[in-house]
């Protein structure tokens, strides 16, 4: 409550920062330009795009007063408050890198954000369509999409209408595209391959949040990911993150059971019956073994 005289605080959400600077949508949707008070610096609290902040409007300035309590938050991408984060791969070019997906789908889980498979170039590799969904289809959200076509996008719109969401995934898989076939009015700027690499060039510099009218929502369109790092995991905390091998864990002999080596695993025996897809269990083979013992 303001007495008379007071200034006002006003709520809102941080939709960008630049060299200290951080741009505040209010509930009407006004960008507002505001400094945040030293005494976050003291509190070694940093604001973060995706903070629901208070903040005030001073004479010649506006200054953010406090940082709410967040939900969650990423440091690659470094962005806060995300409904859900969207994975990104490719039917097409790039090939796809589901190494680097199945991490993000951890570092998703160990946020508490909700992840959301999305395989976009449908029109231009139908037969590798199935391979792909069948890893993930299940036990995550999937959606198969054309941005170019406009194929599922429509019932993706429906899924993140009203929430924040993070697009995140290699260069070049068409996470601005699909943004554009989102909301044909939004233009984002939107990136090709390297005819030599076929590798996406990157055209998203930095993590903003979009407010996209066709969605009533934002979303993150972030520098594509040529790899990220499991920091600070244990082998044995890998597993929870994998839901199809959650579902026969409780059937393993030992109750530590990393389903890698041991005897009596049930998780193997679903592998080797069929009941959980080999590929996507290699990987996560090649994720415990790259962990160094703790």
């Amino acid at each position: 409550m303001n007495l008379p005289g007071e200034v006002k605080n006003i709520q809102g959400r941080i939709v960008k920062g630049i060299s200290g600077f951080y741009y505040v949508s209010d509930q009407d949707g006004r960008v507002h330009e505001c400094k945040a008070r030293g005494k976050f610096r003291k509190e070694k609290m940093t604001p973060m795009v995706g903070d629901i902040v208070e903040f005030v409007e001073l004479e010649g300035y506006s200054s953010i007063e406090q940082i709410l309590p967040r939900r969650n938050f990423l440091l690659r991408p470094a962005v806060a408050n995300v409904d859900s984060m969207l994975l990104v791969i490719s039917a097409g070019k790039p090939a796809p890198d589901l190494f680097l997906c199945d991490k993000l789908l951890i570092q998703a889980g160990c946020a508490g954000i909700k992840p959301v498979v999305v395989i976009n170039k449908s029109d231009e590799n139908t037969a590798g369509i199935d391979r792909l969904a069948n890893q993930y289809c299940g036990y995550y959200d999937t959606f198969v999409v054309s941005a170019r076509t406009g194929a599922g996008i429509e019932a993706l719109k429906k899924m993140i209408s009203g929430l924040c969401v993070c697009f995140a995934g290699q260069s070049a898989v068409g996470k601005s595209s699909i943004i554009n076939a989102i909301d044909p009015d939004f233009e984002q700027e939107t990136g090709g391959l390297s005819k030599k690499t076929d590798r996406g060039k990157h055209t998203t510099r930095q993590a903003e949040l979009l407010y996209v009218p066709a969605i009533h929502g934002y979303v993150v369109d972030t520098p594509g990911f040529s790899m990220y790092e499991i920091e600070g995991m244990q082998k044995n905390e890998i597993s929870a993150h994998y839901p199809e091998l959650q579902k026969f864990a409780g059937n393993c002999r030992f109750t530590s059971c990393l389903h890698d080596r041991e005897p009596d695993c049930a998780v193997k025996d679903a592998v080797e019956a069929g009941e959980i897809n080999k590929e996507r269990y290699d990987r996560y083979l090649r994720i415990i073994h790259s962990l160094k013992e703790r």
